[in-house]
């Protein structure tokens, strides 16, 4: 009887585990046929897994200010090229992606980075794209 408690805990835990390996689809949020390019201030940045983040302050046409947040790649795939000191709030960057399927929530997938005040940029490489 114990072994049966044990093997059904097995298969519990591992049918549980299986979904930290699942990834979801950029498709289901973003408009990946679609682009934007966004200007402004960072406010934020997020060097995390599964996906790093960068929240961005940008004036609309109609003068208000809206925070943007930009999902990124992972530490993984930005290592060597980002670390936790590459950006920092008060930045001034141009943002090119993907936008979310809700314009209301103002999420943009970054396909390209770019600082202007010293020109680094991150996206512009064969070894900086993101996977689709």
């Amino acid at each position: 009887m114990k072994r049966i408690l044990v093997a059904a805990f097995v298969v519990v835990a591992l049918a549980f585990s299986v979904q930290a390996w699942a990834h979801h689809s950029f498709a289901a949020t973003y408009l990946e046929d679609q682009a934007v390019r966004i200007e402004g201030r960072i406010v934020q940045f997020l060097l995390r897994n599964p996906h790093s983040f960068v929240h961005v302050m940008v004036e609309e046409p109609d003068g208000s200010m809206v925070r943007y947040v930009v999902e990124w790649a992972s530490p993984a795939q930005l290592s060597g090229k980002v670390s936790r000191d590459t950006l920092r709030p008060g930045d001034e960057v141009i943002i090119s992606g993907s936008p979310g399927r809700n314009a209301a929530d103002h999420r943009v997938r970054l396909l390209q980075f770019e600082r202007p005040k010293d020109g680094w940029s991150w996206g512009m490489l064969a070894d900086e794209k993101l996977d689709r």
